[in-house]
């Protein structure tokens, strides 16, 4: 099934079995970061060996990489050793140790994840998760997050990767599967806490968390931030601000009640990279920048949530969501569309496959608009019960739902015209060229409504033995109206019943291996977009296959886990003449994936994964058959690892690795791998911490972010970047 690399073959055997000695868990007291479960079940597993336990108490309230449940494989808070899924948890204590603030820069700690750019009518954050796009598929607290903006992590308390498809429990889409945001949550302990952030090339952030005890079973928390940032890119500077309050009442008590909300203005200089020469990217400086200086993306999101919770009993939980959100993005963009061989708009321009023995310096690059105003609206509710009971001697955690969604798009296209042409290597930074007149173009208005009923069943077989079975149903209904380009409208119906079984074997407390099992589906007019020929067709559907297995290990101060997957595309849309699309193609993603966080002793701590990925298009009529997908690298790595040389100070770091991909499915254009290597050291005291953070820090040359239309152009990360951090805790 698996064509292994060297590389990928070492990695799966290291992660593959974690120790060869089996007796891990210890009697020790439990620390800081050591679940009960683990610390029970201690005097039965170490009957060979004995490994001293870990004392993280101390360092547990600074930080702590290591996570221990996740609502994002089972709608409720659930262990991630009861999951039969790979799930990676990114909490506020990683970003914070790496001075990562975006959503972007976050997901550098999922391996598997790759950066896409703004496409057609889409902007805001482009994922790819294990080879398939993810766009659709981010999360805010259990919704689908569709507003197009870029993500900031200022109001998160962690994020949560699940992999592989999840239609059971998140509906249409979720091919490589979902990203979630969860957010910080109102509490009974006041407090308070500011930071400021400064950093090389005119970087400038603060953030502000208050938490406020209003009475004994209620709380309010309000989260904001403000921040310039410049970049070692040319150009580039992002002007942002956000505020998110939230409040609770009930806490502790049967019936909790939340309302919450998410209020963020962007304003942001767009990045649409370097144009390919010769099967590769421009061989360019990483600064380079091709568009004008009065581009700027600006994006306004409003989020509310209300959510209750009522508990009947420890064994009987009713909880109803609704969330509301709407953002718009007023984008005006310029971007490289063409190598040109002259320095006029009709020069002859070099197109995929052609290549050129002209130098860079005697090319010019030809620039196109891509400016729109877009809107869009969404309107959730779910209803979820959960229910605990016992069929003799068996255990069920029963959970079932109903899932109400409207969502509206409209999308108005501009065109401007007479737009420069600019040297390859040296461009010019204009503001407003001259000659330069706008046309009104495209007007995309489109709507849907879904309905969903869900049950999901963890059934308890004596002590050893988990099996899961879930099943949904799905209503989608979309329509689309266009004003210039086909079709003029589109609509269509799709019903779908999506499955997810796992079994899950569970010899030790410390422990667990799992066979599981997955779809999904995604109609055509899932992002209520469409391509024209496409509106008639059913949905694309996947299936996941997954084995694996997940220790805790050093009395449970450490988590280890390691996975094969399958991921196969069967019907996936394939253009097999001018005019007409068909279900035919197929496309496959076979793989490992490890990852490993947690104590390693008291005073040094690591967070990292790997996954390995032999992606490939099986069947396809557009001549793409036998390629690689789109921004899938075969191997993934990131590993960051902090260590305590003294009770105040800490020192760390780690590599980012990526290896080559291709910008597009014609595999014309590809991008070389990398490692871009971090580092940070801190100072931590009762009331501040104060951290240095060297972001790429050999001031790699690489590209982050891949953009597949006119030929496949490639985003340069930045350069060597030195943020500077202070928190002060009231």
């Amino acid at each position: 099934m698996f064509n292994h690399t060297p590389l990928a073959t070492a990695l799966a055997l290291a992660f593959a079995v974690p120790f060869a000695t089996p007796a891990v868990a210890q009697t020790a007291p439990q620390t800081a970061s050591q679940p009960s479960a683990q610390n029970a079940a201690a005097n039965t597993v170490a009957d060979n060996a004995t490994l001293p336990t870990i004392g993280v108490a101390a360092q547990a309230e600074q930080q702590d990489f290591q996570a221990e449940r996740s609502t994002v494989g089972a709608k409720t808070p659930t262990a991630l050793r009861d999951i039969p899924q790979t799930v990676t948890v990114i909490n506020k204590s990683v970003l914070a140790s790496q001075g990562a603030t975006s959503f972007q820069d976050a997901l550098r700690n999922a391996p598997g994840v790759t950066i896409g750019g703004a496409e057609g009518g889409q902007i805001g954050n482009n994922i790819n998760l294990r080879g398939f796009t993810a766009q659709n598929d981010i999360y805010l607290d259990g919704f689908r997050d569709r507003n197009q903006y870029y993500r900031d992590t200022f109001d998160l308390e962690e994020l949560e990767v699940l992999y592989g498809p999840s239609s059971m429990l998140f509906g249409r889409g979720s091919t490589g599967g979902v990203i979630n945001q969860v957010s910080k949550k109102a509490n009974l302990k006041d407090s308070a806490e500011v930071t400021g952030m400064i950093g090389t090339d005119d970087r400038y952030r603060s953030t502000v968390d208050v938490n406020h005890k209003l009475t004994d079973t209620s709380a309010i928390r309000l989260n904001a931030f403000g921040q310039s940032l410049g970049s070692t890119r040319d150009e580039m500077k992002n002007k942002d601000y956000g505020i998110a309050p939230e409040v609770r009442f009930g806490i502790g008590t049967p019936t909790e009640v939340t309302i919450s909300a998410l209020i963020q203005h962007n304003y942001d200089m767009p990045d649409y990279g370097v144009q390919a020469l010769n099967g590769h990217p421009s061989p360019v400086p990483k600064n380079t920048f091709y568009g004008l200086t009065t581009d700027r993306t600006i994006q306004d999101v409003q989020t509310f949530t209300a959510g209750i919770k009522h508990k009947f009993s420890d064994d009987l939980t009713l909880q109803n969501q609704t969330q509301f959100s709407h953002s718009l993005t007023d984008a005006r963009e310029t971007a490289p569309q063409a190598v040109l061989t002259g320095p006029l708009a009709s020069s002859t321009a070099l197109t995929n496959g052609n290549y050129t023995t002209l130098s860079p310096s005697q090319l010019f690059i030809k620039l196109q608009s891509h400016d729109r105003v877009i809107e869009n609206h969404s309107l959730y509710n779910d209803t979820t019960l959960e229910y605990k009971f016992n069929t003799g001697p068996i255990r069920h955690d029963l959970i079932a739902g109903v899932e109400l969604g409207h969502d509206s798009y409209s999308n108005q296209a501009y065109t401007r015209n007479n737009l420069p042409v600019v040297s390859m290597v040296d461009p010019a930074y204009l503001s407003s060229p001259a000659g330069v007149t706008t046309t009104v173009g495209n007007y995309a208005n489109s709507g849907s409504n879904e309905i969903a009923g869900y049950v999901n069943d963890t059934v308890s077989i004596g002590q050893h033995w988990k099996v899961i079975g879930g099943l949904r149903w799905d209503r989608f209904q979309a329509q689309i109206h266009n004003s210039i380009t086909a079709p003029l409208y589109a609509s269509q119906t799709n019903f779908f019943t999506s499955v997810r079984a796992g079994v899950i074997y569970q010899p030790a407390d410390w422990q667990s291996y799992y066979v599981s099992y997955g779809t999904s589906f995604d109609p055509s007019l899932e992002a209520l977009t469409v391509t024209n020929l496409t509106q008639n067709l059913a949905p694309e559907s996947t299936r996941s296959y997954e084995v694996g297995g997940k220790w805790d290990l050093l009395g449970g101060n450490i988590s280890v886990t390691s996975a094969f997957f399958r991921e196969e595309m069967t019907n996936a849309r394939t253009q097999v003449s001018p005019t007409e699309y068909e279900l035919d193609g197929d496309i496959r993603v076979d793989g490992f994936q490890a990852g490993v966080t947690g104590h390693i002793t008291d005073k040094w701590q690591i967070f990292g994964g790997y996954t390995y990925m032999d992606a490939i298009v099986l069947k396809a009529l557009d001549g793409t058959q036998g390629h690689t997908p789109a921004n899938t690298p075969r191997n993934t790595l990131t590993l960051w690892s902090t260590y305590a040389i003294t009770p105040h100070w800490e020192i760390g770091g780690g590599p980012t690795y990526m290896s080559p991909r291709y910008a597009s499915n014609t595999n014309y254009v590809q991008v070389p791998g990398y490692t871009r290597w971090d580092a940070t050291a801190a100072y931590h005291a009762k009331k501040y911490d104060v951290r240095l953070n060297l972001l790429n820090l050999t001031n790699k040359m690489y590209y982050d972010a891949l953009i597949q239309s006119d030929g496949g152009r490639s985003v340069p990360g930045i350069g060597r970047t030195l943020l500077a951090t202070v928190d002060y805790r009231f």
